[in-house]
């Protein structure tokens, strides 16, 4: 696998909530002053109310012990800017094997690769698209559809602007591929790569 430049501030694109957002830009300073990439955060009724963070360093991977770092220098900063108006629980993960894209070096990397691909408005009549990631430019990403009538044309140019949500398909090539990066750059806490704080305090619990 070619190992792609890695910019902590590249673009991101990915709808987030305005509420979302605004963590967005409390969490990515923190993270990248660590050396990590924010990935997404987004917030689920999960437990109540539950935040999650994901975040990557520059294999594309995070490792439990980057977890606990991240947790550890976000608590005090969400505490002092309070932007959650209830109990949550803080969850900080990896972005996993059939991971969210939102950087165009995301697609980069997974060129070849099955991928779900929402807009956030339709073209054409159509919002949802999935197929494999053909190729990419500076613009956009083309997907290859897999359901693509035939004698009409498999493949999609979507802009990356226009994209609301991205994520990786779970495929035996992809796991394939995530088998020999583990081979290339094993980690030794491969118990799990999440952990969450309960309503941002100093109890914490791994999964």
């Amino acid at each position: 696998m070619t190992q792609l430049a890695f910019d902590l501030t590249e673009k991101r694109y990915i709808k987030e909530t305005g509420l979302e957002a605004r963590i967005s830009r409390i969490v990515e300073p923190v993270a990248n002053d660590l050396g990590f990439a924010l990935v997404r955060v987004k917030i689920t009724p999960e437990n109540g109310c539950t935040l999650q963070i994901m975040a990557e360093d520059e294999n594309g991977r995070f490792t439990i012990t980057d977890c606990e770092t991240l947790s550890k220098d976000l608590s005090p900063v969400l505490d002092v800017e309070d932007p959650i108006d209830r109990e949550y629980h803080l969850e900080v993960s990896s972005p996993g094997i059939d991971r969210p894209l939102v950087r165009k070096r995301d697609y980069e990397r997974f060129i070849g690769h099955e991928a779900k691909v929402e807009l956030s408005d339709m073209i054409n009549g159509r919002k949802r698209f999935r197929g494999d990631i053909h190729a990419v430019d500076d613009e956009g990403v083309t997907i290859r559809l897999t359901d693509a009538p035939g004698g009409t044309d498999p493949d999609h140019k979507l802009v990356f602007s226009t994209i609301a949500e991205a994520k990786l398909v779970m495929t035996d090539k992809l796991m394939d591929m995530a088998r020999a990066d583990q081979e290339l750059h094993p980690i030794d806490d491969d118990e799990t790569e999440t952990v969450e704080y309960a309503d941002n305090d100093d109890s914490k619990e791994t999964n």
